[in-house]
């Protein structure tokens, strides 16, 4: 798998979400047959952490957590998923069934020259960290995942619980063709502005940070690329070949998810071998915007219990 180091962030807006003491880069990497952008930071031959964003973000989400986990001597990892933003946008729903999503991260952790990675995932970044420890856990030496139900756990939920059913209303709606993208673009991206805006606690993303994700929406074919990951999630249920995680696994949630029922944290923990369950009381389903600080505090915890 090739790896290529040309620049395809300005230095500008790396160095405006990143400490300057931090020397991350930009670069594109070809992962299971895909082109992905990631933004790296901290020594090659430190412990490596992978962190996955959600909907309807990209590499940025994590931003705050980048540089003290260097400090703390990690090398870490934060790419734009399949999709979105910077990185490729193969065509067709099928392109991004779950289980790709996650052979693209095992690739990724390849391209350091790794077979496993501390791998820490929210909202649809959560999901595909589940699924890589179900389907390939060699790949995961510690497991984090905020605000993001194991597979069977939603299933399960959806199949028992009408109030998350209720709650699910949004992913029905994405099923439909090419009408959620039209709702998605107009109006400036009114509609995925509100999504984030109305479902955190107020001043929790700035107008900086809104400006950053609709650039990144804008992008050409970024929309259904995002949009697809839910198509496929329905069309191809996530079903790994075993429920069970082995890794250490923390599991962090904002209660207050107006997506996601807090019992969804307490199943899904239940289906690991070794956990521990962090319900944050009054934070919505943005952690890392919310509570940047208490989320890098327990990711460190986590990531140093021997």
């Amino acid at each position: 798998m090739g790896t290529s180091t040309r620049a395809t962030v300005a230095e500008s807006e790396l160095e405006s979400a990143i400490p300057e003491r931090v020397d991350a880069n930009s670069s594109r990497r070809t992962v299971n047959g895909v082109e992905l952008h990631v933004v790296t930071a901290g020594d090659r031959a430190d412990p490596l952490v992978v962190l996955l964003h959600g909907f309807p973000e990209y590499w940025y989400e994590w931003r705050t957590q980048i540089a003290p986990l260097v400090d703390a001597g990690y090398r870490v990892l934060v790419p734009d998923q399949r999709g979105y933003n910077r990185s490729e946008k193969p065509d067709g729903v099928r392109a991004y069934r779950t289980a790709e999503l996650a052979r693209d991260v095992v690739a990724l952790i390849a391209t350091e020259e790794r077979d496993a990675a501390h791998v820490v995932g929210h909202d649809w970044g959560g999901v595909v960290a589940w699924y890589l420890a179900c389907r390939f856990p060699g790949a995961v030496d510690r497991l984090a995942v905020v605000n993001a139900p194991h597979p069977t756990a939603y299933r399960r939920q959806l199949l028992a619980n009408l109030e998350q059913l209720r709650r699910s209303w949004y992913a029905v709606c994405f099923q439909l063709p090419w009408l959620p993208e039209f709702a998605c673009r107009y109006d400036e991206y009114h509609l995925l502005e509100r999504a984030l805006r109305e479902t955190a606690a107020p001043g929790t993303f700035t107008e900086t940070d809104l400006a950053r994700y609709r650039r990144s929406w804008s992008r050409t074919r970024a929309l259904t690329g995002m949009l697809n990951w839910y198509r496929a999630a329905t069309r191809y249920p996530p079903i790994p070949a075993i429920d069970r995680v082995a890794a250490p696994t923390l599991v962090v949630w904002g209660e207050d998810d107006s997506a996601l029922i807090p019992a969804l944290a307490v199943d899904s923990a239940a289906f690991c071998a070794e956990h521990r369950l962090e319900i944050l009381p009054g934070v919505s389903h943005w952690v890392p915007h919310e509570e940047p600080e208490r989320l890098t505090e327990l990711l460190l915890e986590h990531a140093r219990v021997a």
